[in-house]
């Protein structure tokens, strides 16, 4: 989670990803946010993040993007 947290702080330094819980539905995070999001994720964790995963709810919180990346990690 700790890498995580380093990749989202240096994406946005202004939110605080341990409180906010709707980056997507408050527009803290964007379309061209998630997408730079999704690459430096697939990167650092060597994970590919398939399309129909990207939704909402699942970059709505860092625990969210945490969770996603986690059951991924598990399926490949």
């Amino acid at each position: 989670m700790e890498a995580l947290m380093e990749v989202l702080s240096a994406l946005k330094p202004e939110i605080d990803f341990e409180r906010e819980k709707e980056l997507i539905d408050e527009g803290l995070l964007e379309s061209f946010d998630v997408i730079t999001l999704i690459a430096e994720i697939e990167e650092q964790f060597g994970i590919e993040i398939p399309a129909e995963e990207i939704v909402p709810e699942n970059f709505n919180s860092a625990e969210g993007i945490w969770n996603l990346c986690e059951r991924i990690k598990g399926e490949e």
